[in-house]
């Protein structure tokens, strides 16, 4: 289980003070939904460790996470830009996020990839990709990372409808599959109800259950 007690902080020269708590499971997505400027992007980012709170607890299965920096961190994250080199082949790309010298590197490329239902795309450069194509080929770096906790912000914005169900419905699969512990944010009310487990509103710099 993910989770947080009494994370404080506050922006340099700011007025509003944050106090989040909150508790995700394996196996679930927990979604956090608020208005434009909540501080939606303020809560993932002291999960992530690019913000350090000033006073608080994160811990994943009681092991403290706030003195790892972020790249020790057990964490994925999802954008709503899907962070590709658009000049390098999919396969390229996810070859990026493996550790220097792993074997059987291109089978385990293609597997995630497979099982993301993108086969035939291990060459095919990004820039050639649709949007949801190339969400599919971030979600597969996110099965090479292999790290339980994957953050999710806002990633469906930029898809159409049609594509925006099937992804969604990818990443809960995926989330039930592996165990992750998802979190997402996002203002949009039918990502919340497609996917959300437990769900907390951002409010007042404070999070609410319910």
């Amino acid at each position: 289980m993910l989770e947080a007690e009494h994370l404080r902080f506050t922006h340099p020269g700011a007025t509003r003070h944050f106090d989040l708590s909150f508790a995700a499971r394996p196996g679930e997505i927990t979604a956090v939904s608020g208005q434009s400027g909540a501080g939606k992007s303020t809560l993932l980012d002291l999960i992530a460790g690019f913000l350090q709170p000033q006073s608080g607890r994160l811990a994943l299965d009681g092991r403290d996470l706030l003195p790892l920096p972020p790249e020790q961190r057990p964490i994925s994250i999802l954008f709503q830009s899907e962070t590709l080199f658009e000049h390098l082949s999919a396969q390229q790309n996810l070859a990026l996020g493996l550790p220097r010298g792993a074997t059987e590197q291109q089978s385990k490329i293609a597997a995630a990839l497979n099982e993301v239902g993108l086969p035939g795309v291990l060459r095919q450069r990004a820039d050639t990709l649709s949007g949801g194509e190339k969400q599919r080929v971030a979600l597969a770096r996110t099965l090479l990372r292999d790290r339980p906790v994957l953050l999710l912000d806002e990633p469906f914005s930029a898809l159409d409808d049609e594509t925006r169900g099937t992804i969604r419905t990818l990443v809960k699969s995926l989330t039930e599959r592996h165990g992750w512990i998802t979190m997402l944010v996002s203002h949009h009310v039918d990502d919340v109800e497609a996917l959300a487990a437990r769900r907390y509103q951002l409010r007042d710099g404070m999070l609410f259950e319910g």
